[in-house]
């Protein structure tokens, strides 16, 4: 570690879901329940000097699956959590968009810092979504064809840096499996990153799914120097270092938090700096190298093809004539 790199402790919040499934919308007012709670808890944690003040908190993704912006319920609970922990809150969340119709509701999966003082402000709207989850490509042909196509979302995506501002620490958010994808946290730590963020909805698929994703999330680490907080509403969440290594994580399905220090960094490894121009001049290469060994052997010969036994000679018309 470098000597003038700040430290800072974040928090990540896994308040878990009543059960695991792809209804998870049915129980999203207890979601936000829980994940109030558990903030609440390590507020009072705090209080009791058993867990460090952090700087700020991230809750998972969807863990208000309510708008908040639309729902003032919703909105006062996640008040009240920002308020006891006394610093803001990276909030996943589900907004409308403006152009929604009853017949196409499409909304954004977002990630709003909600402030302790000042309530919601700067968001990061999830950029990569997933076909066939959270939208359907084609809807109207998939809904002839099948009647799960109805489970499809409709979800549009954002645009921005990927960077967020609590607390005036710059983080990188990859929403969920947004971070398999080599240009969703590369552009983040390129606009100035100096903590990655992974807040994720796990309860749709089980624990070894959890565990591939949170593969990625090491690796990123790795290949960008950034320190990277995993917030999961089931789990696995987890603090994980600069050279990929897992400081500590959370069980799978259970109520928990983590609270741990973590250094700004802000040096650019030679992956964040060349990688992407690194992959296209791969690819250059290699398409040259194809070119030129086509064009060297003037395409498959017939006599190569005759000794393989993939062409059989013809005879001529006057052999064997009577």
């Amino acid at each position: 570690p470098v000597a003038d790199e700040p430290i800072v402790t974040v928090a990540a919040v896994q308040g878990n879901v009543p059960r695991l499934g792809l209804d998870f919308a049915s129980q999203r007012r207890a979601v936000l329940d829980n994940h109030v709670r558990q903030t609440i808890q390590l507020a009072d944690d705090v209080r009791a000097g058993t867990a460090p003040q952090p700087k700020f908190v991230v809750w998972p993704e969807n863990s208000s699956d309510i708008d908040p912006l639309d729902n003032p319920d919703a909105a006062q609970q996640i008040d009240a959590a920002a308020r006891a922990i006394d610093a803001p809150i990276l909030v996943g969340t589900v907004i409308a968009r403006a152009d929604a119709t009853p017949d196409n509701p499409t909304a954004s999966n977002s990630v709003i810092v909600w402030d302790p003082r000042t309530g919601p402000g700067e968001r990061h709207d999830k950029q990569i979504v997933q076909p066939f989850g959270e939208y359907l490509p084609w809807r109207s042909l998939f809904l002839r064809l099948s009647p799960y196509a109805q489970r499809a979302g409709y979800f549009v995506p954002g645009d921005g840096s990927g960077v967020l501002y609590p607390a005036g620490v710059a983080v990188g958010v990859a929403t969920c499996w947004e971070v398999i994808f080599d240009r969703a946290l590369r552009e983040s730590v390129r606009n100035g990153a100096q903590i990655l963020a992974v807040p994720t909805n796990n309860a749709t698929f089980d624990a070894a799914m959890s565990e591939q994703q949170l593969a990625f999330a090491r690796f990123r680490a790795a290949e960008h120097g950034r320190y990277v907080i995993v917030a999961g509403t089931t789990g696995i969440s987890a603090a994980i270092a600069p050279d990929g290594r897992e400081m500590t994580r959370t069980e799978f399905f259970t109520p928990a938090y983590l609270d741990v220090d973590l250094r700004l960094r802000t040096a650019l490894t030679p992956a964040t700096r060349w990688a992407e121009w690194l992959q296209w001049a791969m690819i250059a290469a290699a398409s040259a190298v194809l070119a030129a060994a086509i064009l060297q052997n003037g395409g498959p010969r017939p006599g190569a093809l005759r000794r393989a036994g993939l062409v059989r000679p013809t005879r001529r018309r006057d052999e064997g004539a009577a």
